[in-house]
């Protein structure tokens, strides 16, 4: 995360600046483990799946996602820092250990993320999960639109773009949705010409719905985020870390970003928070069904 942070010029002293006072964000995933970088600030969670009550994560790709996007990286001494390192967390768990999951648990998900909105004052809404088409249309359009219904409610919803690129039409499901904000992937040449980047099976645009589509993107290859099977032995921590790729890593890196910005300007809107994010990426030169507006720029975001 900290050549991450480089790359979109999210700074110390510009985390700093926004101040410590975090804002709330569900995400809907695979659950969370209870990791050290989360310090105390899981406030609420939610099993739909196999309906426990404790807190957990049999996948691993929650966990990292919640690293990516709010990981005090205290474990790493700051170095796999999150983006947001004072933001609290809703977590819903909505997809089983192999990350897969029905289209029902993720309604009821959503459901529960709009019922506790404000007793937990949520400003954001993550969800890095791919989704392709359901033989359910009814359910679909029920999906869909709760999402919309979210945004509606004044929501940031920050949705994974997936990971079945590069054909044209490949935006997941729940990224297809106009209001939404649609993450890509893209390191932006940071590899160089390395093969298997994120970049190369990012979905893309359009989408049925919004012909400019994904909206933004951010880095997604090889992040380096909290792990769900660390080991504590004594005082001291064993696996901390993990590497995974995907635009599931992306989408809580600009999450994460809209974080900051409410923090430094808490009034902003769902809609003025989008826009501003839009207008401040950096254009990489790149198709618009690929890059959408470009690269997240924190830097620009947040002045």
């Amino acid at each position: 995360m900290l050549r991450v942070r480089q790359q979109i010029g999210c700074s110390d002293e510009l985390t700093i600046s926004c101040g410590k006072k975090g804002v709330t964000i569900a995400i809907l995933d695979t659950g969370i483990a209870v990791h050290p970088d989360f310090d105390d600030r899981i406030i609420a969670f939610k099993d739909f799946v196999n309906k426990k009550s404790g807190m957990y994560d049999d996948s691993g790709h929650g966990t990292h996602v919640a690293g990516c996007l709010c990981g005090s990286g205290l474990i790493s001494l700051g170095r796999y820092r999150g983006i947001a390192p004072y933001s609290k967390l809703v977590v819903g768990k909505v997809l089983d250990s192999n990350g897969d999951g029905q289209i029902e648990n993720m309604i009821r998900g959503l459901e529960w993320v709009l019922k506790r909105q404000e007793e937990y004052d949520i400003r954001i809404l993550n969800i890095s999960i791919g989704m392709g088409e359901a033989r359910d249309k009814e359910q679909v359009q029920r999906l869909l639109e709760l999402i919309n219904h979210a945004w509606k409610r004044g929501l940031i919803v920050v949705c994974a773009a997936g990971n079945t690129g590069p054909d044209p039409m490949t935006i997941s499901l729940l990224g297809t949705a106009r209001e939404v904000i649609t993450v890509g992937c893209h390191e932006g040449g940071f590899f160089g010409k390395k093969e298997q980047l994120c970049e190369n099976y990012s979905g893309r645009g359009p989408s049925p719905y919004a012909m400019k589509k994904p909206d933004v993107v951010a880095p997604g290859t090889d992040i380096i985020s909290c792990n769900a099977r660390f080991e504590k032995i004594g005082r001291y921590y064993r696996k901390a870390y993990i590497v995974k790729s995907g635009t599931s890593m992306s989408t809580p890196i600009v999450s994460g970003g809209l974080a900051l910005l409410l923090q430094k300007y808490p009034s902003l809107t769902n809609e003025q928070a989008k826009q501003r994010l839009l207008y401040t990426s950096r254009d990489l030169n790149e198709p618009w069904s690929k890059q959408g507006w470009g690269m997240i720029q924190i830097d620009r975001l947040l002045k």
